[in-house]
């Protein structure tokens, strides 16, 4: 019998396994800061560039082949679609694993992104994570995403020793 082995955000690393492959879902944005000035222009733009940065990053870094799963209505989105409807598209899109998202923005410094990653074959979590980040910026925004890549793949290297 064959073992069955949960694929990970660092699979492909040491070279010797073959590439996972990632479906990357642009993560959802929320601002319930109560700011006086409308900032969804900005904020639209730095979720664009932080998705560009991430998917870009974790496919470098984590050695994985990116997908895009194909919805209806497009694209892809937790809010469009449900869970199972997202897991179906990114299996048949040939991804092992799911990444979605959303950043919240709480106040004029505090920012949170929940990140998750699930096994497209069994629907079980590989990465659960809460982050938090001061500050929206530019700067700011690039310092979070070097730091949400960076702990994804510190924390799936140690699962896949």
């Amino acid at each position: 019998m064959l073992a069955m082995r949960t694929p990970t955000i660092a699979a492909g690393s040491d070279g010797g396994e073959s590439r996972a492959t990632l479906a990357v879902l642009d993560f959802d944005y929320v601002d319930t800061s109560g700011e006086a000035r409308d900032q969804r222009s900005e904020h639209e733009t730095r979720l664009e560039n932080f998705m560009r940065a991430l998917k870009s990053d974790l496919a470098t870094r984590g050695k994985l082949r990116l997908v895009v799963p194909a919805c209806r209505p497009a694209p892809c989105s937790l809010a469009q679609s449900t869970a199972s409807e997202v897991l179906k598209a990114a299996r048949e899109a040939g991804a092992d694993l799911l990444m979605m998202g959303t950043i919240h923005k709480m106040s004029t410094l505090v920012q949170w992104a929940k990140v998750e990653a699930v096994d497209t074959r069994t629907g079980r979590p590989v990465v659960d994570k809460l982050f938090t980040f001061r500050g929206d910026t530019d700067e700011a925004w690039a310092r979070a995403e070097t730091f949400i890549t960076d702990e994804i793949m510190t924390t799936q290297q140690r699962s896949a020793r």
